[in-house]
């Protein structure tokens, strides 16, 4: 995740589109909270948990130019990858 000063943030889930809401929405304080990180700009999936924390691990260790060119790899104009995830949320109630 990241903001408008492109502030790096790299975190692990089984959630992905619940735990970026609850960054968004500022539900969880620390890290996230306090840079108003609001924006995902890469992610990768994984079939196992042993394997996401080992990459996430691996990620956390690059540099940051080294981040910044993984993230532009994919997502070259750093768009925000979870726009649309909530336009009706499982958490929202459905009107009428």
């Amino acid at each position: 995740m990241t903001n408008r000063s492109k502030t790096l943030y790299t975190g692990v889930t089984s959630k992905l589109e619940t735990r970026v809401f609850e960054h968004k929405n500022g539900c969880k304080h620390g890290f996230t909270s306090r840079y108003k990180l609001d924006r995902v700009v890469y992610f990768e999936r994984f079939g196992a948990v042993h394997a996401a924390i080992a990459r996430e691990k691996q990620i956390k260790g690059l540099l940051r130019i080294k981040k910044i060119a993984l993230i532009v790899s994919q997502n070259p104009t750093w768009k925000d990858l979870s726009k649309g995830w909530y336009e009706q949320h499982r958490y929202q109630p459905q009107s009428a």
